[in-house]
């Protein structure tokens, strides 16, 4: 029901023990294991390769995963050689996510010869899982602002000429095979085409052709629809959209001005992604920006960042997908990623998944249901059943069931 809160009942109170004593290690870890329900990773694995490695340790960290993903690529490789399709379509796969998980790491360094080759290795394992893929995918060409987007529309093999499809926008770092996990095996299984693509500064748009993050994804999801709408098997009257971390916001953004959508997903809820930046940011310096002295907002972060060669790191990292260059343009141009100012338009029926302890936009989820409340519905996860944390890492099953069968009430009332 539109405006409601479905509240999961729980009893006490559990915190699962770090896998690691870097809160950054210790996310890309639980998101690997989260990832495992879907076959984008071996627990055993992933932790064999990642146990021991110290707190700040980014070239060992590197090293793990980069090591790891060449390592199971091989394991593909021979598999696909001798035509064991099976076992081929599952290493490529999770090869593609360690590999991922590989560009994060070098994507807060300065080599960006070793991001650009890292990433190739990511792609290449992604392109030999579709050719291998366990169903249907086709390989398509969003057209968009006088080019294309790449996309795959993966096909289900559920009987029926017209499909419900969901179209699935990744964050603002997350791999192909990631989202494989998150959100189109699931979907599949329950008889959805699912269609992942990359947008302007997603994956190989950063990466291969230099382009950056927009704020106005209405001006990126209004073509998508319109493209996956015409292709072969998709039912025009059922698309609905589902935005994953960062995606969360251009879910929101873009469906206060697209309405065709038959309904949106936000895991989590975002409205202002420049909270998850300012926060970290002394408030006597962000007086000073606000008040225009942006060479002193530079000089005096550039300052901090020499004694913080952690938190300069990942600047570098988040920064890199928006092609700023200051510390004052890059905050200036986050604050434009809103939607306090439109969210009234929204009138799409929209699911919030809201996780107990969300690091990045604490709030935020229940600050956009406050936005939307003739639309929104939200459901709350928890660190009692294991489900707390950004985008739910260590409860992916529970989270695809939740807003999946949200989706399956909707579209079939």
């Amino acid at each position: 029901m539109p405006g409601t809160l479905i509240h999961h009942e729980t009893h006490g109170r559990t915190a699962i023990t770090p896998f690691s004593h870097d809160p950054d290690f210790d996310f890309e870890i639980r998101s690997a294991i989260g990832h495992s329900t879907e076959g984008a990773a071996e627990i055993g694995e992933v932790l064999a390769a990642t146990s021991g490695i110290r707190k700040g340790d980014h070239d060992a960290w590197f090293t793990a995963w980069h090591d790891l993903a060449l390592r199971t690529l091989a394991i593909a490789d021979d598999a696909a050689a001798h035509d064991h399709v099976v076992s081929a379509s599952e290493a490529y796969l999770r090869a593609s996510a360690y590999f991922g998980v590989a560009v994060n790491a070098a994507s807060g360094g300065e080599d960006d010869a070793l991001v650009a080759s890292t990433f190739a290795q990511q792609q290449a394992a992604w392109d030999a899982f579709v050719d291998h893929a366990p169903v249907a995918v086709d390989r398509v060409e969003i057209p968009y602002e006088g080019r294309t987007l790449p996309g795959w529309l993966f096909l289900s093999s559920t009987p029926a000429p017209h499909r419900a499809t969901i179209v699935a926008v990744n964050g603002s770092d997350g791999s192909l095979a990631a989202m494989w996990a998150s959100c189109v095996a699931p979907a599949l299984r329950r008889g959805y085409n699912v269609l992942v693509f990359d947008g302007p500064g997603q994956q190989s748009q950063l990466f291969d052709k230099g382009t950056t993050f927009r704020p106005d994804w209405e001006n990126v999801l209004t073509p998508v629809f319109d493209a996956v709408s015409r292709m072969p098997g998709v039912d025009p009257d059922r698309i609905a959209v589902y935005g994953i971390s960062q995606g969360g916001y251009w879910v929101a953004r873009a469906i206060a001005f697209e309405h065709r959508f038959v309904a949106a997903i936000t895991d989590p809820g975002i409205v202002d992604v420049s909270t998850s930046w300012t926060s970290q940011v002394p408030k006597s310096l962000l007086r000073a920006l606000d008040a225009g002295d942006t060479a002193k907002f530079d000089q005096e972060m550039a300052f901090g960042m020499r004694f913080s060669p952690e938190t300069a790191r990942r600047w570098r990292f988040r920064a890199r997908p928006y092609g700023t260059k200051g510390f004052a343009e890059t905050v200036e141009a986050v604050r434009a990623y809103t939607v306090a100012d439109v969210a009234h338009e929204i009138a799409t029926p929209l699911l919030i998944l809201s996780p107990e302890g969300e690091q990045f936009w604490p709030g935020q989820s229940a600050r956009l249901a406050s936005l939307t409340p003739d639309f929104s519905t939200v459901i709350d996860f928890t660190t009692t059943e294991g489900a707390d944390g950004h985008c739910e890492p260590l409860a992916r099953t529970r989270t695809a069931q939740r807003m999946l069968d949200w989706l399956d009430d909707r579209l079939s009332s």
